[in-house]
């Protein structure tokens, strides 16, 4: 591994824990006394992962918010269509083009968008970018207090940890009113990216020994202009480099009710807890790596392949190499090939369609042609190796994460942002769907478990 990338993902592989003979008696005990016999969950028709047989989600909720449509079952069976978003009912594609056409940011339309059910007026939308404008600030001693005094090596804990001491700061944490639960939610959706770039700043200065920098965040700015202007020293951005990132926020801002953080804001806001606690747990399901942390490992991937291939121009290398992946001979071991696949997509995902185009733009403009050559050529070869080496005939495409590591390591954002930016924008789905939790639900999320441990009686000490 060079320099270069050993730095880039610095800090995002986890170390090994330290050896402990004890430790590692209590992993195996651990390890035993937890396997379940998978024939079990046959036996008791149990919906592993809330998935049916055919690997579609089980009907656990109903949302206006987001859908995400990836295939059509006739006559019993799963047929793969092309993907399709909506919020709230409007294609995804149809959002983009609408404010691309003139020239403007999109996340903060799409964020009044999500929570209020419409789409704003040209002076609603205004008063809505001033409100965020204005709550952007952070309290009073909070970032020396609850960031540069407790400086995290992982942004996304920070980043749960800056939403629950949050709480500490807020005179109403918990009234239940519509009127404060928005205020909190508007709080948070403005602060998020200060939350993040200062958090990563803390990371970056305790952690790398590197300067540290805190500006200060421009009301007048939008989203995306004002996180690179919080995580670059100089402050300076390009506009297309914003426009960019304004396009991945709103491309992640929603993806229905069903994925794993989405669907914990719902469990969490059914207990009839606070709005702080709800948006932190789902930070938690996001960190993890089969959910938002799935563009690092793409990253990761194609930086191995570029380590282990001669020539990655040349199709029967890579795909020589791609196979040794699915096979677990290669990378991580897992046999994944990171960014492909996705549990509702089948055909394609509309989000990297977006993302794609875009990227190839910006590739040009870096001068990076030839690593964006790469990801097409991967995205080209890899469902045809998987499917033969898996003797499957499952459908699989790029999904967004596919593309956004990429595009993210041409913006120069540090690879410990990726996953806090995805929270950046979800936010506003999750915020979204807190508020219809509270309005729509009125029932606590209790699904059942059925327990399979045989009986056993107490063993007092002298006999164990």
């Amino acid at each position: 591994m060079t320099d270069a990338i050993k730095s880039d993902i610095e800090g995002i592989v986890p170390e090994r824990t330290p050896k402990d003979p004890f430790l590692t008696e209590l992993a195996r005990l651990a390890r035993q006394n937890n396997r379940i016999p998978t024939e079990f969950y046959e036996q008791f028709a149990v919906k592993c992962g809330l998935r049916n047989a055919d690997g579609t989600g089980v009907l656990a909720g109903l949302t206006e918010i987001g859908d995400v449509h990836g295939y059509i079952v006739s006559e019993g069976e799963k047929v793969p269509v092309d993907g399709r978003l909506r919020y709230r009912g409007m294609e995804i594609e149809d959002l983009v083009a609408g404010f691309q056409k003139e020239k403007r940011h999109g996340f903060e339309e799409t964020a009044y968008l999500l929570l209020f059910g419409e789409l704003p007026k040209k002076k609603d939308l205004n008063k809505f970018c001033s409100l965020l404008g204005k709550n952007r600030n952070l309290p009073e001693g909070f970032t020396e207090n609850m960031i540069l005094k407790a400086p995290s090596d992982n942004v996304m804990n920070k980043l749960a940890r800056s939403v629950l001491a949050a709480y500490s700061y807020d005179k109403t944490p918990e009234d239940r009113s519509m009127k404060n639960i928005l205020r909190q939610c508007v709080g948070l959706i403005a602060r998020f990216p200060i939350f993040a770039a200062y958090g990563y700043q803390a990371k970056r200065h305790y952690y790398d020994n590197r300067s540290l920098y805190i500006h200060p965040p421009d009301e007048k700015l939008s989203t995306a202009e004002n996180f690179l202007r919080l995580i670059r020293a100089d402050k300076s951005f390009t506009k297309m480099e914003s426009a960019l990132l304004d396009l991945c926020l709103v491309l992640h801002a929603e993806h229905g009710g069903g994925n794993n953080s989405t669907f914990t804001t719902h469990v969490v806001t059914s207990s009839d807890t606070d709005v702080y606690s709800a948006i932190a747990a789902a930070i938690g399901s996001l960190k993890g790596l089969k959910h938002g942390g799935a563009n690092i490992q793409v990253i990761r991937m194609m930086d191995d392949i570029k380590q282990n291939v001669k020539n990655y121009e040349n199709e029967g290398q890579l795909a020589d190499y791609l196979e040794k992946i699915v096979k677990k001979e290669a990378f991580d071991g897992t046999g994944l090939i990171y960014g492909l696949g996705h549990a509702v997509y089948t055909v394609s995902d509309p989000r990297t369609g977006l993302l794609r185009k875009q990227a190839a733009k910006l590739a040009r403009e870096k001068d990076l042609e030839w690593e964006f050559g790469l990801y097409e050529m991967v995205e080209k070869l890899a469902p045809d190796i998987f499917q033969r080496i898996k003797k499957s005939d499952k459908k699989i495409c790029p999904n967004v994460d596919f593309y956004s590591g990429f595009v993210y390591r041409m913006l120069d954002i540090p690879v410990e942002l990726y996953t806090p930016l995805f929270a950046m924008s979800r936010i506003a789905g999750w915020c979204a769907h807190i508020i219809e939790e509270n309005v729509s639900g009125g029932r606590i999320i209790r699904p059942a478990y059925k327990s399979v441990a045989r009986n056993r009686k107490y063993i007092p000490m002298a006999k164990r």
